[in-house]
């Protein structure tokens, strides 16, 4: 296998095993395995864990860049793209029950562990921040677009850590749609707004 071939694969399973089992409770030896190399040849690629983080990070930024692209794409309306940003708890779901929001799993244990990988792990919520106030301005928001922003990722987070504390409970459908709800309220009173 090619060395970016190698190094891809151990990004993509450091960043399923960071999720599932966290950063600190993965090794070198679990992500070696994971891929099915030896050690040595995993040093050639990544020297510390937290090479492999930045790596991770970087990967999950790319990759919901992307999927923010596509929502752009896909979605005719602000509303539209915004209700795509709810429906991902659903599209998650199974996952999100089992181990928590990969971005605020991942940004609570660096900062529980004071890490300096706590900064990139913020830029993920940041991306989401930015992109949401973006859609509630497109929206006719205005000033009001960054609190909206704000009350919509606390909330699909705060969905999140619940579903998977509570996993075998079915409010997580009952709160997407509720928050669905809500950003057809918000649409409808920038509407108003606008006219």
């Amino acid at each position: 296998m090619p060395a970016s071939g190698t190094r891809d694969n151990i990004v993509t399973e450091a960043d399923r095993l960071f999720y599932e089992q966290g950063f600190e409770h993965t090794s070198f030896q679990h992500v070696a395995d994971a891929v099915g190399i030896s050690r040595g040849n995993f040093y050639y690629h990544f020297k510390t864990k937290d090479e492999i983080l930045d790596a991770v990070i970087e990967r999950r930024l790319s990759d919901r860049q992307e999927m923010l692209g596509v929502w752009e794409m896909e979605g005719e309306t602000p509303h539209q793209r915004i209700a795509s940003f709810v429906r991902i708890l659903i599209m998650n779901e199974a996952k999100i029950r089992q181990f928590g929001c990969p971005v605020g799993s991942l940004f609570l244990e660096l900062s529980k562990l004071d890490h300096a990988g706590e900064d990139g792990a913020r830029r993920l919520f940041d991306l989401f921040r930015t992109w949401l106030r973006q859609q509630f301005e497109a929206m006719g928001c205005g000033k009001d677009a960054d609190d909206l922003a704000m009350h919509l990722l606390a909330r699909s987070q705060g969905v999140a850590t619940l579903a998977n504390a509570y996993p075998a409970e079915t409010f997580l459908e009952r709160e997407v749609q509720q928050m669905l709800a809500w950003l057809d309220a918000v649409a409808a009173q920038a509407d108003i707004l606008t006219i």
